[in-house]
């Protein structure tokens, strides 16, 4: 990526870098209100885990050329199936990504939303919610990176390893974390050093 075209916006709701691609990577801080017990679909042979109430946060990227990967990839995230109620930040991420495509069509249809990744699994719960997204407009392959920094925090530790990363075979993308803004903050001075290296050039 170009400096020229590296931009960061921060609310309450989104950290966005990067230029207006239509495809990128992003990171989800999820916030888990109740702890309850799961399996995250075959995972480990369906070995059910407690997933404890406190903050957790998951990595992933939608980097196809057709469309807007990275819209339909958030805003299926922040879906649930079964006509079952969405994230709240469903409708902020919507609005958002309208305003950036105005030919972009939104909308999801609930039910039909199958549960494919490890993350499908946590966010259908009603005990969790998305409360905030770091998105970044990128075309290049950054989920490694992302992960290696994370995992490399004082605030981050693995459930288990390579969980929320089935095409991977040595990151994890869903980790707990102790202390989300602090995390959020050492991202937001990371991930500008990291679109701007000779290799994301």
């Amino acid at each position: 990526m170009h400096q020229k075209q590296q931009k960061t916006m921060t609310c309450s709701q989104f950290t966005i870098f990067g230029s207006k691609y239509p495809m990128g990577s992003y990171i989800l801080f999820i916030r888990i209100s109740s702890s309850f017990q799961l399996a995250f679909g075959r995972f480990q042979h369906s070995r059910l885990f407690t997933l404890p109430v406190g903050d957790y946060l998951y990595i992933g990227s939608a980097l196809g050329s057709r469309g807007n990967p990275l819209a339909r990839r958030l805003i299926r995230h922040a879906s649930r199936s079964k006509g079952v109620q969405p994230h709240e930040i469903q409708a902020s991420l919507i609005q958002f990504f309208s305003e950036n495509d105005a030919s972009l069509n939104c909308t999801v249809e609930p039910t039909a939303k199958k549960l494919h990744w490890h993350i499908d699994y946590l966010l259908e719960h009603l005990e969790t919610e998305i409360a905030h997204i770091v998105i970044i407009q990128n075309p290049e392959k950054i989920e490694h990176k992302l992960s290696e920094f994370l995992a490399s925090l004082h605030e981050t530790s693995p459930l288990a390893p390579r969980l929320g990363a089935q095409d991977t075979r040595n990151s994890t993308h869903l980790l707990h974390v102790t202390d989300w803004q602090k995390t959020l903050e050492q991202l937001s001075q990371y991930i500008p050093l990291l679109c701007h290296s000779p290799a994301m050039q």
